[in-house]
């Protein structure tokens, strides 16, 4: 096993913890969260289909990235190895208007001060809308359980035992009885499989989805014509593609809201919305961090 180290920088405000505990993705597989070691993992699959397994943590001097590969990679290969964690980590992203509104008002002030803002995504959108669909109408258990069943059954094994996530073209490969009876997908399976089958067939190109010019409402209109995405999981799925318009309202963070504005007591959606309407084009992000506040001050909060 051939071992590397990579350097990647970041600029304030960053935090690392904050961003990998930004939502639950960490603790869905390839990711995984070392408490011990505190490192945060993953395989990550080169376009030659060579499987590197990244182990990443915060020191001093910055970001660190240990490697692990079965042949020694070349430097374009170390490259995108770079590239692919930088954009999961989102250290590219453009926050500084963000942070400006927020140091504007005195209940989001903590939010520059501790490094949160950027949520933390896959590799690729293929990955990050199958797992959104793994979301919908259950609990994170069962969430857990059927991306772990899909990693476990599809994806392709690191010397270790540890998996990739599966490609477009391996869930494609399957049935749906498949996805039913081995992934324990339910009445989501006929939409993961269709999804795979457009992405593998070339019908649906969704990793452009993350430089798309189109404006927020019609790439979230887009996001909706993928079978299993209605305006919960759209709306969740533009917050990783940069794109803060949308709230993504579902039984949790409703309940959330109800619990910090209201004292528990059930509004409509749209007051929820109205709420937030003078945060703009940022309040999606302004609100998924505010349901999220007591997150950032655990280390390891799932």
């Amino acid at each position: 096993m051939i071992k590397t180290v990579l350097k990647i920088a970041n600029n304030p405000p960053f935090g690392f913890w904050q961003t990998v505990n930004s939502h639950g993705w960490c603790a869905l597989l390839p990711f995984n969260v070392d408490r011990e070691q505190q490192r945060l993992n993953r395989i990550l699959e080169l376009q030659d289909g060579t499987l590197v397994k990244c182990s990443l943590r915060q020191l001093p001097a910055g970001l660190t990235v240990e490697l692990q590969s079965g042949r020694r990679l070349a430097k374009a290969e170390t490259d995108h190895v770079r590239q692919q964690l930088t954009d999961c980590l989102r250290l590219k992203e453009d926050l500084s208007e963000f942070y400006r509104e927020a140091r504007r008002n005195p209940h989001y002030r903590w939010i520059a001060r501790q490094g949160a803002g950027r949520l933390l995504r896959a590799p690729t959108v293929f990955e990050d809308v199958v797992k959104m669909i793994c979301t919908t109408n259950c609990s994170w258990a069962l969430t857990e359980s059927m991306v772990g069943n899909l990693v476990r059954n599809l994806g392709s094994p690191f010397d270790d035992g540890e998996r990739s996530f599966p490609s477009a073209q391996a869930m494609a490969g399957v049935t749906e009885k498949y996805l039913r009876t081995h992934v324990r997908a339910g009445y989501r399976s006929p939409y993961l499989l269709e999804l795979a089958t457009r992405v593998a067939g070339g019908d649906l190109k969704i990793e452009r989805w993350r430089s798309s010019s189109l404006p927020s409402e019609e790439l979230f209109n887009e996001v909706k014509t993928v079978k299993g995405m209605g305006n919960y999981a759209a709306g969740n799925i533009l917050k990783l593609l940069g794109r803060y318009d949308y709230l993504g309202l579902d039984s949790w963070v409703r309940a959330k809201f109800y619990e910090l504005h209201k004292r528990g007591r059930r509004v409509s959606d749209s007051a929820i919305e109205k709420h937030y309407a003078s945060l703009g084009k940022w309040k999606g992000l302004f609100f998924w961090l505010e349901m999220t506040r007591q997150w950032y001050d655990q280390k390891f909060p799932f």
